[in-house]
C-alpha cells in the first residue's frame, strides 16, 4: 500500500558570478586597517615637509599645499566603496601637486582595480602617468622625464595587478563559499529525502502486513456462515485490533514525515530477527499455517542492521502469501553463520490457476502494479545483500535473500 512521500525541494542553484559588485573596495578585515597606516604616513611626510622644505626651493611659498592635499585626501577613503572613479580620480589629481596624496592615491586605485572593469582600470592609469607628468612640470628641480614617467607607470601597473588579484581571489573565495553552502544544502535535502524515503518503505511493510490480517479476517465474517457467535466475536476483535494498530502506525509514522526538517526524533525501534517469533505468533493467531526451519546459532546472534533487513523481508514474504495464496501452508527457513552471510526464503505454494504468470510485474507473485516485491529487492541491496523470487518450477513460489553476516 504506497503513500506518497512529499518531495524535497532542492534548494535553489546560484548562477554563477560574473565579476565583482559594483563599488566593492579592495577587501580588508576592517576599513581602518588601511585608512590608519595611510594617514600616519601622510602625517609624517607632511611634518618632514614642512620642516625640511624638501619640496625644493622653488616650492617654498606652495609647500603648505602639499601636506594640505594629502591630509584631506584622507577623507576620499571611506567614500572609495560607493564612488570608487570618482575618488580614484580626484586621488590621482591630487598626486599633480602633492606628493603625500600618493599613498591615498594607491589605497583608492587597488580598490578601484578589484572591480576588474578595463576602461576605468585604463583611464585612471593613463591619469595618473599624467598628473606625475604635471607633477615634474610643476617642480624646478631638474628630472629625468622618461625615468620618471617609466616608474610612474610602474609603479602604477604595480597596484592595479595588486587590486587585480585581491579581487579575483576575494572573488574566488566568495565562490568557494557558495559552493560550499550548496552543496551543504544538496546533501542535507539528499539526506531528508533518504530518510522519508525510508519511513515509506517501512510504513508499506508494516501497515501492508497488518491491513492484510484485517482483510483475511473481515472476509472471514463475510462469507463464513458457520461461525459460532464466539468464533464472530473474537474474529470482529482481531479486525478492530488490527485496525487500532494499523491507524496508530499511520499516524506515528505521518507525524514523523510531517516533522521538522523530515527528522525523525523519538523513532520507537524498529523489529529485527529477535522479533521473528511474535510475527509467526501473530500470524498462525490469524490461521496461517507457517513453519519454521532455523538453523541459526540464535535469532539475536544475528547483527541488528541484518536482523532489521531480514524481519521486514520475511514480513513482506508471509504478506505476500496471505494476500495471494490464502490458507496455503507458507514455509520460512533461515541459515548461516557469522562470515558467511544470512540465508533466508519464504515458500509457499502457487494459488491454483496463477501458474506462470501474475504478480508483481508479472512475476508470478503479488498483486499487478505493486511494489511489495521490488521494495525487497531494493531492502536487500540497501543491507548489500541480494534477493531473488519467482515460480521454483513445481507450483512453489519463492522468495529467497542473502545478507551479509560479518565475523
Amino acid at each position: 500500500m504506497p503513500v506518497p512521500v512529499d518531495p524535497v525541494p532542492h534548494p535553489p542553484v546560484a548562477p554563477p558570478r560574473t565579476g565583482t559588485p559594483p563599488g566593492r573596495a579592495l577587501p580588508v578585515a576592517v576599513p581602518v586597517a588601511v585608512a590608519v597606516p595611510v594617514a600616519v604616513a601622510v602625517v609624517l611626510g607632511a611634518a618632514n615637509l614642512l620642516a625640511t622644505g624638501a619640496a625644493g626651493p622653488g616650492w617654498d611659498r606652495w609647500s603648505w599645499i602639499d601636506p594640505l592635499l594629502g591630509l584631506a585626501g584622507l577623507a576620499l577613503l571611506p567614500r572609495r566603496r560607493r564612488h570608487p572613479v570618482a575618488v580614484t580620480v580626484l586621488a590621482a589629481a591630487a598626486t599633480a601637486l602633492s606628493a603625500g596624496a600618493v599613498g591615498v592615491w594607491v589605497v583608492c586605485q587597488a580598490s578601484l582595480a578589484t572591480r576588474r572593469r578595463w576602461r576605468e582600470l585604463l583611464a585612471t592609469g593613463v591619469l595618473s602617468v599624467l598628473t606625475s607628468g604635471v607633477h615634474l612640470l610643476l617642480r624646478p628641480a631638474p628630472r629625468d622625464w622618461t625615468g620618471e614617467l617609466v616608474q610612474s607607470a610602474l609603479v602604477t601597473g604595480v597596484v592595479v595587478a595588486v587590486g587585480l588579484y585581491a579581487g579575483a581571489r576575494g572573488d574566488l573565495l566568495a565562490a568557494r563559499r557558495e559552493r560550499a553552502e550548496r552543496e551543504r544544502a544538496l546533501q542535507l535535502a539528499a539526506a531528508r529525502a533518504g530518510e522519508r524515503t525510508r519511513i515509506a518503505r517501512e510504513m508499506h511493510d508494516v501497515l501492508a502486513h497488518r491491513l492484510s490480517l484485517v482483510a483475511l479476517h473481515a472476509g472471514a465474517l463475510a462469507h463464513r456462515t458457520d461461525l459460532t457467535p464466539a468464533q464472530v466475536r473474537e474474529t470482529a476483535r482481531t479486525v478492530q485490533a488490527g485496525s487500532r494498530g494499523a491507524l496508530s502506525d499511520l499516524r506515528e509514522i505521518l507525524g514523523l514525515l510531517r516533522g521538522p526538517d523530515g527528522e525523525v526524533e523519538g523513532n520507537r525501534p524498529q523489529p529485527t530477527l529477535a522479533d521473528l517469533a511474535t510475527l509467526l505468533a501473530e500470524e498462525r493467531a490469524a490461521g496461517a499455517d507457517v513453519a519454521l526451519r532455523c538453523d541459526l546459532p540464535a535469532l539475536d546472534a544475528v547483527p541488528v542492521s541484518t536482523g532489521r533487513h531480514a524481519y521486514r523481508i520475511v514480513q513482506e514474504g508471509l504478506t505476500n502469501a496471505r494476500k495471494h495464496a490464502p490458507r496455503a501452508p507458507v514455509t520460512v527457513e533461515l541459515s548461516g553463520r557469522p562470515g558467511t552471510g544470512l540465508d533466508l526464503s519464504v515458500r509457499n505454494p502457487l494459488p491454483p490457476g496463477r501458474g506462470e504468470e501474475g504478480g508483481d510485474g508479472g512475476d508470478g507473485h503479488g498483486v499487478r502494479g505493486g511494489f511489495g516485491l521490488v521494495g525487497l529487492a531494493e531492502r536487500a541491496a540497501a543491507g548489500r545483500g541480494r534477493l531473488e523470487h519467482g515460480p521454483t518450477g513445481d507450483g512453489q513460489f519463492l522468495v529467497r535473500a542473502w545478507l551479509p553476516w560479518r565475523a
